[in-house]
């Protein structure tokens, strides 16, 4: 491996636990050992998601989040044994690759717990809740330390956690570590005083405004983490590891109101002093491990960074706790390998924190040390799977509940935590396959056919592959993006695929193939207004044939025009949007890390903002635009950019072919991943 990297690959201890290198796998939601949004049990899905990742030479692994108490039935963790007895048998196995294992437990979401309309009406509905008390009981979820509104719909409150359910809890962290060692587990994790879930809740004035013991004095508000660090040393031994999820600042400026890097700002929540004074009060309670990043879901960016945010994005500030405590410190947050090597050699933190490039590459650690990077399968930060909680302004979350029960999937990479749908079966009856475009669809549909054994030819009208998506990753802060259509240019070349570009076809009658795939994408919505040939459309400004002026109207305030008025704003341009929703990005599948983050952003920065706005003309200054209270007005502008949606474009064919991505139906990067998948395995 290269020189930069070796210091990631030496050996450290958390307490007398020797790890065999410095990368740690921290916890995703949905890769729980235990299942997730199902009665608890031995997951057999996460197993295998999990032994993947220490075959590849991670050094620590921390599972997705085990509630103590059970999300659906509100069973303790610690009973029933089947689950311990198979957790005991897969831990030999787990230990034969050298990699350890923490399960991380957690007390709870509180207020943070991501309710849908179903939850909000068990709420606000006595009747209803009694009815759904027994599956879920939305009122004990949702409890806090306080009264206080929840993150994803502020008319709903948090009722304060009894001093009783404290104790209940406390106890029920200590026997259910005490289970997971029995059963050879190598630490627990306490989740969390960290992202502003319930242990957090407690330790922030902002949310603990009790007045008993579990709130008003420093000591007071972290009583909660402390006792129940102390019940499991009580109950496990001194010498049982348990770190602990921490964010080191909660860059939170109140309820729903995140602080942007290089924001001045006032923290309400816990800032770098009470943090140093934290970490070691922490420390000295028993914990033996720091696991940091930053933020609270108020600030939910800093802990799921969105790609806006910059690289390493918490480094600076974990950094800075780390002379104030003899206990290992590791950081996460869009960490690149070269610097967390360098912080670690320099002994500014003990190991570097990695979640969803786990996700998009299992093998990215082996391909590091092998000095394959360009092999890796980048994370794009998109959140389109793993974590696509959206919420908006009326909207709590608006998820499917598919995707809630089956979190830590990876858009680019259909195989993770779907190993029994999505995986690579050999053909028995290898077939020439014609695809025409060459976008993300048609390559990765052609290079699933390739290691399936057929024969696949791409068929491309412009000079270079990629398609769209050579727009959309044209911004800066899109280098993820860029990085995926380079790893996607290495498998063209690595599995040999023929690729005609410049080849427009119009007509799949010539294609001499067994079988075609369209993949041809989708073409901009045209809106019948007055003017519209005076704009530019969204790709055109993205990929650099048009120039823009200095004031731009960004018609339409869905994601991808979002991202451009950000793109435009960051080039000192002025942007303004016109949205006819009531809030900017009102979409499903969007996650609220995203999102809220744009939102703010433009917020921050006084970009002008006209919600429940529709554009009636384009003029040759500007548009007139018409509010939904009947209001009509005139905005000026250099430049109007339509960015209203696409539509399907499928290629008109006299035979039988199959349809992948956009062409299809108009969607994101995973519908386009996950179907060229599902196109691909049925040929």
């Amino acid at each position: 491996m290269k020189e930069i990297y070796k210091p990631l690959f030496t050996p450290w201890n958390i307490g007398n636990l020797e790890i065999k290198n410095r990368i740690v796998m921290t916890s995703m939601g949905g890769t729980s050992i235990f299942g997730w949004m199902e009665p608890n049990h031995f997951d057999e899905e996460a197993a295998h998601f999990l032994l993947e990742r220490a075959k590849n030479n991670v050094g620590l692994i921390l599972p997705g989040i085990a509630p103590v108490r059970n999300i659906l039935f509100g069973q303790w963790l610690y009973k029933g044994d089947r689950k311990f007895e198979r957790l005991a048998d897969y831990m030999k196995d787990f230990h034969k690759t050298g990699c350890k294992l923490f399960i991380q437990l957690t007390a709870g979401f509180g207020r943070s717990l991501a309710i849908n309309d179903i939850m909000i009406k068990a709420l606000q509905n006595k009747v209803l809740r009694a009815l759904v008390k027994p599956v879920i009981d939305v009122s004990y979820l949702t409890a806090s330390a306080s009264v206080t509104p929840n993150r994803w719909f502020d008319e709903v409150y948090s009722r304060p956690m009894t001093v009783e359910e404290i104790h209940e809890m406390v106890d029920a962290f200590a026997k259910t570590a005490k289970r997971c060692k029995d059963a050879g587990v190598d630490g627990i994790e306490v989740h969390a005083v960290h992202e502003g879930y319930l242990l957090d809740q407690f330790t922030m004035k902002y949310t603990n405004m009790r007045t008993d013991e579990y709130g008003g004095s420093f000591e007071n508000r972290y009583r909660f983490p402390v006792e129940i660090v102390q019940a499991v040393k009580a109950a496990c031994g001194d010498d049982f590891p348990v770190s602990l999820r921490y964010s080191v600042v909660s860059k939170t400026k109140g309820f729903g109101q995140g602080a942007l890097p290089g924001e001045d700002y006032v923290e309400v929540g816990r800032d770098m002093e009470e943090s140093k004074r934290a970490a070691k009060y922490l420390q000295d309670a028993g914990y033996n491990m720091l696991n940091c990043d930053n933020g609270t879901y108020d600030a939910w960016y800093w802990s799921h960074p969105a790609p806006y945010m910059p690289l390493n994005c918490n480094l600076s500030d974990v950094e800075q706790i780390k002379p104030y405590v003899d206990i290992p410190v590791v950081c996460a947050g869009r960490m690149e390998p070269d610097v967390g090597a360098q912080a670690i050699a320099e002994g500014r933190i003990d190991a570097m924190g990695v979640a969803r490039s786990f996700l998009s590459d299992p093998e990215w650690v082996t391909k590091l040390m092998n000095d394959d990077m360009a092999s890796i399968r980048p994370c794009i930060c998109c959140h389109n799977a793993c974590f696509n909680m959206a919420s908006y302004k009326g909207i709590g979350n608006d998820q499917l509940l598919s995707d809630n029960a089956g979190m830590a999937r990876c858009a680019v990479n259909p195989e993770t935590m779907q190993s029994k749908k999505y995986k690579i079966v050999p053909t028995s009856q290898p077939k020439d396959v014609a695809i025409i475009g060459g976008g993300i669809g048609g390559m990765e549909a052609a290079r699933v056919l390739k290691l399936r054994g057929h024969k696949p030819v791409i068929y491309e009208k412009t000079d270079r592959l990629g398609g769209i998506f050579n727009a959309a990753a044209a911004p800066s802060f899109k280098e993820k993006d860029r990085d995926l259509l380079a790893w996607y240019d290495k498998e063209m070349q690595d599995l040999s695929i023929p690729i005609h570009f410049n080849s427009n076809v119009t007509d799949t009658a010539s294609i001499v193939a067994d079988e075609v795939i369209v993949a041809t994408g989708a073409k901009p919505r045209q809106l019948q207004v007055p003017g519209i040939e005076k704009t530019i459309e969204a790709c055109e400004y993205l990929d650099g044939t048009k120039e823009v002026g200095n004031r731009v109207i960004v018609i339409g305030g869905g994601l991808s025009g979002c991202e451009i008025a950000l793109d435009l704003h960051q080039k000192g341009k002025q942007p303004i949007i016109v949205e006819m929703m009531n809030d900017l990005i009102a979409v499903r599948g969007v996650c609220l890390a995203n999102s809220s983050y744009l939102r703010e952003y433009f917020a921050l920065h006084d970009v002008e903002v006209h919600l429940n706005s529709k554009l009636m003309e384009v003029t040759d200054t500007g548009v007139t635009v018409k509010h939904e209270d009947g209001r009509t007005f005139s905005i000026e502008g250099d430049t109007v950019l339509m960015s209203v949606g696409y539509e399907p474009a499928p290629l008109n064919s006299s035979r039988k072919v199959h349809l992948v991505g956009d062409c299809k139906q108009v969607g994101n990067l995973r519908t386009v991943i996950w179907r060229a998948w599902d196109v691909a395995m049925a040929i």
